[in-house]
């Protein structure tokens, strides 16, 4: 097993490496980067007075002038575009080889304090929804495999698929309409975190300050993945159920709970661990765009979005890498955890 994780721990930098090189190459070589940006800016700056100043002058506009050399020259430095392409891949690799990210272009911030920034809105997000996912959809699913077929599991699973595929911005409007617009009912906050006061508050004020806020935002963002995981739950037991093994034991006069939950529940969670880090990571970095769009929440997702649309390429590349490096890790915990919880499996070979 050690061994095993040596070699997957080795395999995590030529990935890395991998994916970083695809993505700094297609993004730095596509057309609109930020000096283009800049220098569209400045024309568009220059038209505009250009055209305040014709009105006093007649022919004194010339048109787009265009950015001087020198001051192209500059442009191109301050974003560090003054270096071939190969020496800024290099210079990319050495610095996140020590984690320096370097700072944003727009944001006049490092990249890790921006990152710690939004950090606190994702981090809620994606805790609390992992959590009730994975609370409440696994006893469900359970339940609904050994109700398999029953009035209950027919309803349930009608409820289930109408909720997933309800999309979740649409999910989130009805949700605001019905219970934050004050149309018909005002008892959740609109938008934000916290309050506006929410330093004036005692400690328990606070607590629930915080949590009344994730209330609306958290129940859009689970109701797909819990969706997900109770049909996975149901169906994995379903399957386990209808093993040879479990016949015989019953034949011998083991006890359904024995069974349930010294076999059955082994066997057939191997599947609802191995999804555990898409779950997560999905809903802590890249499923609540939507959700901190609808909500006014600024977080990750919405750090991601606005740094693509502006090009800011220290935040595109140093989230891409973190993001990459914590995913090809809860992958590997993920193989941890299967020989966790049934110690059979084993990655060695003989």
């Amino acid at each position: 097993m050690y061994s095993y994780i040596f070699k997957r721990l080795l395999l995590i930098f030529p990935t890395l490496f991998g994916i970083l090189s695809i993505n700094f190459f297609i993004i730095q070589l596509s057309p609109g980067g930020p000096v283009e940006q800049m220098i569209n800016k400045i024309d568009s700056l220059q038209n505009q007075t250009e055209v305040h100043n014709s009105s006093a002058k007649i022919g004194a506009y010339r048109g787009a002038s265009g950015v001087d050399a020198k001051a192209l020259e500059e442009i191109k430095k301050m974003y560090g575009f003054d270096k071939p392409i190969l020496e800024r891949y290099v210079l990319m690799l050495k610095n996140y080889l020590q984690f320096d990210f370097g700072r944003s272009y727009y944001r006049q911030i490092s990249v890790i304090d921006l990152i710690k920034e939004k950090m606190p809105v994702s981090i809620s997000l994606g805790v609390f929804s992992t959590l009730i996912v994975y609370l409440l959809g696994i006893p469900l699913g359970i339940f609904k495999a050994y109700r398999d077929g029953g009035r209950w599991d027919i309803l349930s699973s009608i409820l289930i698929i109408f909720a997933n595929a309800i999309p979740v911005f649409l999910f989130g409007i009805l949700l605001i309409v019905l219970f934050a617009s004050g149309n018909y009912w005002d008892l959740f906050p609109l938008k934000g975190l916290v309050s506006d006061n929410f330093a004036e508050l005692n400690t328990w004020g606070k607590v629930k300050d915080y949590l009344w806020h994730l209330v609306l935002p958290v129940t859009c963002l689970s109701i797909g993945g819990f969706a997900t995981l109770v049909l996975l739950v149901k169906n994995s037991f379903l399957d386990e159920m209808q093993k040879y093994y479990v016949t015989y034991l019953r034949i011998k006069g083991v006890g359904e709970q024995k069974i349930l939950y010294k076999h059955i529940f082994r066997n057939a969670m191997l599947l609802v661990i191995s999804s555990f880090p898409v779950v997560f990571l999905g809903m802590f970095f890249s499923g609540s765009l939507l959700i901190e769009i609808l909500f006014s929440l600024d977080g990750l997702g919405l750090l991601g979005y606005d740094s693509l649309l502006h090009r800011d390429y220290p935040v595109v590349f140093g989230t891409l890498y973190i993001f990459t490096l914590l995913g090809l890790l809860a992958s590997l915990i993920s193989d941890i955890l299967y020989v966790v919880v049934d110690p059979r499996i084993h990655f060695n070979k003989n």
